[in-house]
């Protein structure tokens, strides 16, 4: 068998061998590559014969994946960050026609759990890139943290971007903390490169910043946009969910909007911009009676309702910035959305039918299968974990191939992801099932597990920190997860049934 041949991962749609090598070296700066395109977007068919390599794309992203996968033909060390020099590859002639089942393929990072420095953000964009995903979405806002420059509300991030300690107990344990600050944030500026860096590999960048609920670190630097004004907030030292909920009044959807702009002016173009909407408690709103007057002006007949409109205000003036609102399902629960809004159905797939039942585009983000801060296994080998038990396999197994569905997604909570080498173990090898499976729009083919285990001789010349297929490494198995504390079949059975409650909005974990 010709080396690469059938290593391909995610898979490709066609691949059709050809007669001969061609010999190529490492930069491929003195070989002849054409670039044509055609018209489907992110589609490309790759030929290589003697004579050269040639590229049919259908944009740039087409291009660009086109290069990944010759970068498979070659052997795994040629995905070493520098390889000698004087090194030649020999590539078996090939025409492979190629395009992706799915348009959104994601990773989900959640960087105010636990802050990540910028580059392992620009870190997980190559990983991303090398496995043809092409959506990060960033959560850049939570009770633990805010996480993004504001010149016009500069107490967000000199505030609300730090706490002065982290729980460090589980559910059911005394509670402990460590005693060490923990912060970060990023600049505009460092958003402007981290969007341009990731544009240069077929990544689109989503931000996120999670309202109305979730909001204990903005109320922290600015109580004023809160249900309570007069209430002083801290930024959240334990994990689970605030009450602090920001009020729903003009004010309010007038500070968002400016955050709003100073984002998308770094990012620049922004397609996609994500306004939670999940797991909100709306008691305060109840008891206030200036939000309970301005909810009887606006004939709205519940604090649900209000969470409803407050959220299609951002969606519109999002609209008019040319950035589709996106959603977790809570919102579409709540309803009144603009039927544009796309929505992250996380708790199950029945609530992403009747999304899509309803007319919306959905992303598939199922806390079983794509919740990647489980465990893979019910093990105290495993590393801390919020539950289990999610294994490379479940990924692989999913069946995304519904209609109206414009991707899918893995979710990266940060709970117990405090560095970057916990993200390396939880995002890979599931990652890679994710991409197999977002690419070709179906369940995982039988000889997908024989092209991974080859897969993982490129991520170890990466060098990234997976889980191997059969376990944990021994360093790999620091500050031991807890199980049966959380199973995931019986966490989904208690989602499901809370997407049909009319108080679907209240925290559900």
């Amino acid at each position: 068998m010709i080396r690469g041949m059938h290593d391909f991962l995610p898979a490709p749609r066609s691949v059709e061998p050809l007669p001969g090598v061609r010999t190529l070296t490492p930069g491929f700066g003195e070989d002849p590559v054409s670039v044509r395109h055609h018209v489907a977007p992110e589609a490309y068919t790759l030929t290589v014969t003697g004579a050269g390599v040639e590229i049919v794309a259908g944009d740039a992203s087409g291009a660009f994946y086109a290069t990944q996968t010759l970068r498979q033909l070659l052997p795994a060390s040629a995905f070493r960050a520098a390889v000698s020099g004087f090194e030649q590859y020999e590539v078996p002639c090939v025409r492979i026609t190629d395009a992706p089942a799915l348009s959104w393929r994601g990773a989900h990072m959640d960087v105010s759990r636990h802050f990540l420095p910028k580059h392992e953000v620009l870190r997980m964009i190559d990983l991303l890139a090398m496995h043809k995903l092409n959506r990060l979405h960033l959560h850049l806002a939570d009770d633990q943290g805010w996480r993004v420059e504001s010149k016009a509300y500069p107490r967000l991030h000199e505030i609300g971007s730090h706490r002065a300690r982290t729980i460090t107990s589980r559910k059911g344990e005394p509670e402990a903390y460590d005693e060490t600050p923990h912060g970060g944030f990023y600049t505009l500026d460092d958003l402007t490169e981290i969007a341009a860096y990731a544009r240069k590999r077929a990544v689109t960048v989503v931000p996120e910043i999670d309202v109305p609920g979730h909001a204990s670190a903005i109320l922290a630097a600015y109580p004023e946009f809160g249900a309570d004004p007069s209430e002083s907030h801290r930024v959240l030292e334990r994990w689970g969910i605030s009450p602090a909920i920001l009020s729903p009044l003009p004010k309010t959807i007038e500070f968002l909007a400016t955050v709003f702009d100073e984002i998308i002016g770094a990012l620049g173009e922004t397609p996609f911009f994500h306004i939670g909407g999940d797991e909100c408690v709306l008691d305060a709103w109840a008891a206030s009676p200036a939000i309970t007057e301005f909810q009887r002006d606006r004939q709205l007949a519940t604090p649900g309702d209000l969470h409803a409109w407050f959220l299609r205000q951002l969606a519109d003036l999002l609209a008019e910035r040319g950035s589709r609102a996106v959603v977790w399902d809570e919102a579409f629960v709540s309803g009144m959305l603009r039927q544009d809004t796309i929505v992250m159905p996380w708790r199950g797939m029945n609530v992403a039918k009747r999304a899509i039942s309803a007319g919306h585009d959905v992303v598939l983000t199922p806390v079983f299968p794509l919740y990647f801060d489980y465990a893979e296994a019910a093990s105290a080998e495993e590393p801390a974990a919020l539950g289990e038990t999610i294994t490379m396999g479940d990924v692989a197994a999913f069946d995304v191939s519904t209609e109206r569905v414009l991707g899918a997604q893995f979710q990266l909570w940060s709970e117990y992801i405090p560095d970057g080498r916990t993200l390396d173990y939880k995002a890979w090898p599931r990652g890679c099932a994710m991409a197999e499976i977002a690419w070709t729009g179906r369940p995982a083919s039988a000889d997908f597990s024989g092209r991974l285990e080859r897969h993982l001789r490129r991520l170890d010349a990466v060098g990234v920190n997976y889980r191997p297929l059969d376990g944990p490494r021994p360093w790999q198995r620091s500050r031991p997860h807890s199980p049966g504390r959380m199973d995931v079949i019986a966490v989904m059975r208690h989602l499901d049934e809370l997407t049909l409650s009319a108080d679907s909005t209240r925290p559900s974990m």
